[in-house]
């Protein structure tokens, strides 16, 4: 792709960029806008290998836009912002709901259907159709969030821009976050899955099938899985304390649309809730 290499071939001499590299600009105000209309992603899941693709020249993009471009302020209504980037616009054309309070960065991406309550997407995110983005909830940079997702309240699905390599939150078509939840860089959420209120998923706290007492892994919440917060004792020489992992406390029918109640019921058996 020619615009691929531009963009590496600029991010290589990076150090003598300005706002004054017009034709610069011009390219990657391409990506970025790319990104903006959902043409382009930074990253997506391959179902061939279950593995997070990165497209590092578009992050490469996305920093190179700060160097490039100069600090503006915008007056919105009493609000005033400073920054390099501006907000996105035209949600009523692109069929997205923007409750007062909300805001997304040019350069990310909300499908048809998408609503934000008072929240904030950032940059090179992209977030689909039907999905719920809850009332102080956060979508971080680059951040992959599936269709029909409910990011409850007060959720954080972290962000990272570097490294280029660097994976981000991917979360899978119809998960459910629980109410102050965090995902944080590298970690993912399978498709259907469910977080209960509270849990911390990255990439390196141990997940437990509480049935068995096996360990899954870390970082990857099964999908069609609900998944609670939780505790096991470790000695050290210091003594025994009690470290965080992550539960899975029950299976869910792959496919089926669970209700909110339904799940309530699941997390209450388990002293969680969404």
């Amino acid at each position: 792709m020619v615009l691929s290499a531009e963009i590496e071939a600029l991010y290589e001499r990076r150090s003598s960029l300005s706002p004054e590299d017009v034709a610069a600009r011009r390219q990657v105000y391409e990506v970025l806008t790319e990104l903006d209309q959902g043409s382009l992603r930074v990253a997506e899941l391959d179902q061939s290998t279950d593995t997070v693709v990165v497209r590092e020249w578009v992050k490469k993009a996305i920093l190179l836009s700060f160097r490039l471009r100069g600090l503006t302020t915008y007056n919105l209504g009493p609000f005033e912002f400073v920054d390099r980037l501006p907000l996105k616009h035209d949600y009523a054309r692109a069929g997205v709901r923007v409750v007062p309070g909300a805001s997304a960065r040019f350069g990310s991406y909300l499908g048809p259907g998408v609503t934000l309550m008072p929240s904030y997407v950032n940059v090179g995110a992209w977030v689909g159709s039907e999905t719920m983005v809850d009332t102080w909830a956060t979508v971080g940079s680059c951040a992959q969030i599936g269709e029909r997702v409910h990011l409850s309240g007060g959720v954080g699905i972290g962000g990272v821009l570097e490294p280029p390599q660097a994976v981000p939150v991917v979360i899978g078509d119809d998960a459910f976050v629980g109410s102050r939840a965090m995902v944080v860089e590298g970690a993912r959420v399978g498709e259907g899955a469910v977080i209960g209120a509270g849990t911390i998923v990255t990439p390196t706290i141990p997940i437990f099938d509480l049935s068995t007492g096996e360990e899954l892994g870390r970082g990857v919440i099964p999908a069609w899985s609900v998944a609670v917060t939780g505790t096991r004792m470790r000695e050290t020489p210091g003594g025994v304390f009690g470290m965080s992992c992550i539960l899975i406390v029950s299976r869910l029918d792959p496919g089926r649309r669970h209700e909110k109640t339904e799940l309530n019921a699941i997390l209450r058996d388990h002293g969680a809730g969404l």
